[in-house]
């Protein structure tokens, strides 16, 4: 599937943010769902031929050239550590606008646009360990399903990366 989906919802105004609050954009991996705050979102795409590029952290699947823009993919279940499956036509790439750059995130199926309110939106348990824990903003249940916000700047970027940009 190489058709684009486009999902024209990345506004720039302070008004368009506003309305854009408590609006994150769910997805699944496997059984799992998680989702992330949609201000970051710039559009959906099917997925495409990725180009492998040499020397780069182990979770960018590697390159797309998008409409002229080449744009680094991660692929998310590679950075969670989860089993790697074959891409299918399910399969998306969001991309996202985050620190000025666009990244690619490789999803299993992207589900649907949802309103969280703050106050529906709670912490991770404290016993939950492992290398996903610390892409985690908190946690909500829509219906009987839980959903894992994540943490866009963790999940792009390491801590160390983080200090160094913040340092610059």
């Amino acid at each position: 599937m190489t058709e684009n989906l486009d999902l024209d919802i990345y506004n720039s105004s302070e008004t368009e943010e506003d309305t854009l609050k408590d609006q994150f954009l769910s997805f699944s991996l496997g059984k799992e769902y998680y989702a992330l705050e949609i201000v970051f979102v710039t559009e959906i795409i099917g997925i495409q031929k990725i180009t492998e590029v040499p020397n780069v952290k182990d979770h960018i699947k590697g390159i797309i050239n998008l409409r002229g823009m080449i744009i680094p993919v991660v692929d998310i279940r590679y950075r969670f550590g989860m089993k790697m499956v074959p891409y299918n036509d399910r399969t998306c790439i969001i991309v996202v606008t985050v620190n000025g750059s666009q990244i690619g995130l490789i999803v299993d199926e992207v589900q649907e646009v949802l309103t969280i309110a703050s106050d529906k939106i709670f912490s991770a348990p404290h016993t939950y360990k492992g290398s996903k824990s610390k892409f985690i903003n908190g946690v909500t249940k829509i219906n009987e399903t839980v959903v894992i916000l994540l943490d866009i700047q963790k999940l792009l970027y390491d801590e160390k990366e983080l200090v160094e940009e913040e340092a610059e």
